[in-house]
């Protein structure tokens, strides 16, 4: 059986223990989601909630470092 994309794949899934997709396929799903997520939400600004808690977070790992 030639490896690739079958739409039929999606109505039959493979046997226990084995992928229904390739190794190129995910990688090339991986790379197009990751470039996706790059461009909408890595670009997007951190609100001003989480700033604060990145700020608590690091004043409390400096004093427990302080502490020992």
């Amino acid at each position: 059986m030639a490896q690739g994309f079958d739409t039929t794949d999606a109505l039959h899934p493979a046997p226990a223990g084995e992928t229904a997709m390739n190794a190129e396929a995910r990688r090339r799903i991986g790379t197009v989601l990751r470039s996706f997520y790059e461009s909408r939400v890595e670009a997007q600004p951190l609100p001003d909630s989480q700033i604060d808690l990145l700020l608590r977070l690091r004043h409390k790992e400096r004093d427990r470092r302080r502490g020992d």
